[in-house]
């Protein structure tokens, strides 16, 4: 089955991007174009990654989140990232159910010109999760871990041959009243046998009395003959099927010569009895012969555990080999996995579960919950060192959100000791926050209150330990959203200092060799005031605003 597959992966890549546009290799003399770092206000503000003490924090950098499309236009967000942050993410661009196709043809173009282009500038990227529940490779899943054909024989059912019947009897069940309208055994013209004869408007079963299955398709045939065409409908067990031999979806028997009809067709979910009931058009009338019906049964089987365990087992090997490939050790970070999680089942040991699925192929419910980190990781580093890749320099994470919920930290971190007790050694975890400044002050009281014990129990992982996600948005005293356009100069600064606090707070609270990072998942203010630049209405360029001064002072230690 391995090979079977193998045979249908591609890969798509494509050759270095042209010069840069820009040099950012320094960002005292850097010439990104166009530029967002020195518009009006806050004109006297460096670059934000400049204000972190590279010898006090070794091990902290600020990143950015962006599509990878939008980036490798290298127009205004990539200026801004690259000139402010120290690395830059792309989410679900680096995903395999954005680059593997449905088949299992993985197209790397966007991800080869982006770290291509990477090389040329310096820059640094954070890897997207290798694995997680959503924005996977669904579709090549299920392709591989579909039922597996297999040969199988038709099973014949009832058949009747009217030859062996006396003139005028009736052996099917007449659904007309008239006597004219009755189907019955005659001696078929010029012909040396008999058959049933069905005159014009007849409405008969030529056979019935079998029992049916709703899920098995049924193959009908009968032998019929008549002086000229004739034209019928069909209906098998309650379920009417339309022919092609007429705009209306009748059924066409060529006059003069004896003709095989065939007819396939499932019978009606509710049917409780099998039968095939023709009835014929005004002027039309045939005889016919002999009449069968059969099935074929399911030709399709499940994989067993055993394969869908190899099956996933080659994806996975697939898919790790052909992104390490194109990678060749430059990302040095990743997200292992992403959101592992289910918050709503607790395990017997009082630790929430990990999400699982009767619908979709989740790898952990092929792996194994216990096997599904230790699986992963190996295979990574494997690729990782195959391709190039220093083992040594590997980091690897685990992404979640919600950790705010101390059960579920607690779970995490439980999960993790077991992923690391098998083997995978997981370097960091990335925690996405949710926070919010409050106008009420009980509710922002709380938000911080749990905001630091969140940093607590991330500090007492041991771990490294990056924040993402830190989009923090400004909620009124009516417990509205404020929104970019109606946010006044005032909030704006209570904003900016929440921001600051959020970042003191995690440099203050996690300690310094434990700081992978902060990630700014919004750029420019949208619906929301969460950006760090704003646009300007008329000429739509990007200005500053307090939340970036604010973000260099708080890195600088004010």
């Amino acid at each position: 089955m391995k090979k079977i597959y193998k045979k249908s992966l591609y890969m798509l890549v494509a050759g270095a991007l042209v010069a840069s546009c820009a040099d950012y290799n320094d960002m005292n003399n850097f010439t990104a174009e166009p530029d967002p770092s020195f518009i009006l206000p806050y004109a006297e503000y460096k670059p934000i990654k400049s204000y972190i003490d590279r010898e006090a924090n070794p091990n902290l950098e600020i990143g950015a989140t962006l599509d990878i499309t939008e980036f490798n236009k290298q127009e205004l967000s990539h200026a801004a990232v690259m000139t402010n942050f120290d690395n830059v993410s792309f989410g679900k661009s680096l995903m395999s159910g954005t680059i593997v196709g449905d088949k299992g043809i993985m197209n790397f173009i966007n991800m080869m010109d982006l770290l291509d282009h990477m090389d040329e500038i310096g820059g640094s990227v954070f890897g997207s999760p290798i694995v997680a529940n959503a924005n996977q490779c669904d579709g090549w899943l299920n392709l591989l871990t579909a039922p597996i054909e297999i040969t199988v024989d038709f099973v014949p059912g009832k058949a009747v041959d009217f030859n062996d019947y006396n003139v005028g009897d009736m052996p099917c069940t007449n659904k007309k009243t008239t006597a004219s309208m009755m189907a019955k055994i005659a001696n078929v013209k010029g012909e040396n046998y008999k058959a049933l004869n069905v005159p014009s408007q007849a409405k008969v079963n030529i056979i019935e009395g079998f029992e049916v299955d709703p899920k098995a398709t049924y193959t009908t045939t009968f032998w019929a003959i008549a002086d000229k065409d004739a034209s019928f409908k069909v209906i098998f067990s309650d379920n009417e099927v339309p022919g092609t031999g007429t705009k209306d979806g009748k059924w066409v028997l060529p006059g003069g010569k004896l003709t095989k009809i065939v007819i396939e067709s499932k019978s009606a979910e509710d049917a409780t009895e099998g039968y095939l009931e023709i009835e014929t058009v005004r002027g039309s009338s045939m005889n016919i012969q002999k009449v069968e019906v059969g099935y074929y049964p399911d030709n399709h089987i499940a994989q067993t555990p055993e394969q869908k365990s190899d099956t996933i087992m080659y994806a996975l090997n697939t898919w790790c080999d052909g992104f390490m490939k194109i990678n060749e050790g430059r990302i040095k970070s990743f997200d292992l996995i992403d959101e592992p999680i289910d918050e709503a089942n607790v395990l017997e040991s009082g630790i929430m579960d990990l999400k699982h699925s009767k619908s979709a192929i989740y790898w952990q419910d092929i792996l194994g919950s216990e096997n599904y980190a230790p699986t992963v990781a190996k295979i990574a580093r494997e690729k990782f060192a195959e391709y190039g890749g220093d083992a040594n320099e590997l980091k690897l994470f685990i992404g979640e959100t919600g950790l705010e919920n101390k059960d579920k930290m607690e779970s995490l971190k439980k999960w993790i000791d077991i992923w690391d007790a098998k083997g995978a050694k997981i370097d960091g975890i990335t925690a996405k926050v949710n926070l919010v400044y409050y106008e009420d002050q009980a509710k922002q009281d709380k938000c911080k209150a749990e905001y630091e014990a969140l940093l607590s129990s991330l500090a007492n992982t041991g771990k490294l330990i990056r924040l993402a996600n830190f989009d923090i948005k400004y909620v009124d005293a009516d417990n509205l959203n404020v929104t970019t356009v109606k946010i006044t100069d005032e909030q704006r600064q209570k904003l900016a200092d929440f921001n600051a606090y959020a970042i003191n707070a995690y440099m203050t609270m996690i300690p310094m060799d434990k700081q992978a990072g902060i990630i700014k998942t919004t750029l420019v203010d949208g619906g929301d005031p969460v950006g760090l630049w704003t646009k300007n209405a008329k000429t739509n360029d990007w200005v500053r605003n307090a939340t970036y001064k604010a973000w260099c002072d708080a890195l600088s230690g004010k």
